[in-house]
């Protein structure tokens, strides 16, 4: 996985956060801003997480979630 990949419809995991709390939460993207993932998890359930408070894994590899922190076209470009 790279930061120049599309995150909707991929499943991942918070494995690290500030706010830990959010650490474990998983299921499939749904939505991605420049700043913001929107994750559907257990029972359908949607949490909005801030992509540069949090280190997401996908496909067991962890992303910084600054690095994530821009608009999908900006990403796919470098």
């Amino acid at each position: 996985m790279s930061t120049k990949e599309l995150l909707i419809g991929k499943h991942v995991c918070i494995t690290d956060s500030g706010n830990k709390s959010l650490i474990g939460i998983e299921g499939i993207v749904v939505d991605e801003t420049k700043n913001t993932l929107k994750i559907r998890g257990k029972k359908n359930r949607e949490i909005t997480i801030i992509k540069s408070q949090v280190t997401v894994s996908v496909g067991g590899v962890p992303i910084d979630g600054k690095k994530l922190a821009k608009r999908i076209e900006e990403r796919m470009k470098k």
